[in-house]
């Protein structure tokens, strides 16, 4: 057994690609092969390897497998940058829980040593905040540092947290004193924070159901409550770049006031550009040593999400009480996500059917006997 787990190694170490645009070819991964394959290749590549998957539902499997194959101590992290589960121009905004989880793949990307990270096509094409709105506001809390609550509370505000009686979901703090009860995005728990004076005293996770505290900790790290600022100088940005994108009466845009009001209005991710002087793609947040993986049919499928995002957009584009920006303002043309890809080095995944080149790896693996 042993020989023929150092002829997988080997022959995987010689098949991986190290230098931008250079492409490789796996194929003969049946079943479970190709998580173990991919399981092994992350942890021998020093950095990111980025997983590009033709579906959600391939990425949430071999999110499995990969979980299975690394097991419970291994020192390479699984991240996940879900999608957001939402039609293109769709009037309603993905739960709160799907944007925490974005945030903290967003926040963790640019300082990640050794890690996977699975991302659908759909999801990749995607123009999100850029790297410097993330970075800017978030931070970490440590015991025994100074605290302003009136500070505090303007920052929480500020970053699009809500302030509530009792704290039950992402983005809700409480005051009550000295204590503040507070539910950062990208976080699994809410925290306590007890202060004497302004000198944090205990920091301690709490249950949303009873609202009693659990443990102690350390520090908590605090990430923005949405993809875009809704401040007085996000939504200011905001108005202007509307004025420019559209010729009609903004008193009859509902979306509109919402926003001049400070509220974040259903469906207001699809205008996420206007909130920004230059978005970014997801390809901006990887950091320089990251591997490229493409699993899967991706041509056909961002093929078939361009057809989708065009068709919606000429469904929707004549309601003038709600405009839409143009697909490209919001999506990623394919020529910029090809290019995007020649940047760092690659790996195709391909079928046994499907032509070979000079740059294919077979692994000695096979299909498992058809057993009725």
């Amino acid at each position: 057994m042993k020989p023929l787990i150092e002829d997988f190694t080997a022959l995987l170490q010689k098949s991986v690609p190290s230098t931008a645009g250079d492409k490789r070819f796996w194929s003969s991964l049946h079943g479970s092969a190709l998580g173990l394959s991919l399981a092994e290749l992350a942890q021998q590549h020093d950095g990111l390897t980025l997983l590009v998957c033709e579906s959600t539902l391939a990425a949430d499997q071999l999110e499995l497998q990969l979980q299975f194959f690394l097991g419970e101590n291994s020192d390479t992290e699984i991240l996940h940058f879900p999608d957001w589960e939402t039609l293109p121009y769709d009037t309603f905004s993905p739960h709160q829980d799907i944007v925490s989880e974005r945030l903290l793949t967003l926040f963790k990307l640019p300082l990640t040593q050794k890690a996977i990270l699975l991302v659908p096509i759909t999801t990749l094409l995607h123009r999100i905040a850029p790297q410097s709105y993330i970075s800017a506001n978030s931070l970490v809390i440590d015991i025994a540092q100074q605290l302003s609550i009136k500070r505090f509370r303007r920052q929480l505000e500020q970053v699009g947290y809500q302030c509530v009686d009792t704290v039950y979901e992402h983005g809700e703090f409480a005051i009550r004193g000295s204590i503040i009860d507070l539910f950062p995005m990208g976080s699994q728990h809410p925290y306590r924070i007890e202060l004497f004076d302004e000198e944090i005293e205990s920091l301690r996770t709490f249950d949303t159901e009873n609202q009693r505290t659990l443990e102690k900790v350390d520090n908590i790290r605090l990430l923005p409550a949405r993809e875009f600022p809704l401040d007085k100088d996000g939504i200011n940005y905001f108005l202007d770049c509307w004025h420019e994108k559209f010729d009609i009466n903004h008193r009859q845009c509902g979306l509109y006031q919402d926003v001049s009001a400070g509220i974040a209005s259903a469906g207001l991710e699809y205008y996420l550009p206007l909130f920004f002087e230059q978005t970014a793609t997801l390809f901006d947040y990887l950091p320089e040593n990251t591997l490229t993986v493409c699993y899967g049919d991706i041509e056909h499928s961002l093929s078939s999400f361009w057809q989708e995002i065009n068709n919606r957009w000429e469904q929707h584009r004549g309601d003038t009480r709600r405009p839409i920006l143009k697909p490209h303002d919001i999506f990623i043309a394919k020529e910029e996500f090809y290019s995007a890809l020649k940047q760092r080095p690659r790996i195709n995944i391909v079928g046994d059917q499907q032509s070979k080149s000079s740059n294919t790896t077979d692994f000695p693996f096979s299909e498992a006997p058809s057993l009725p």
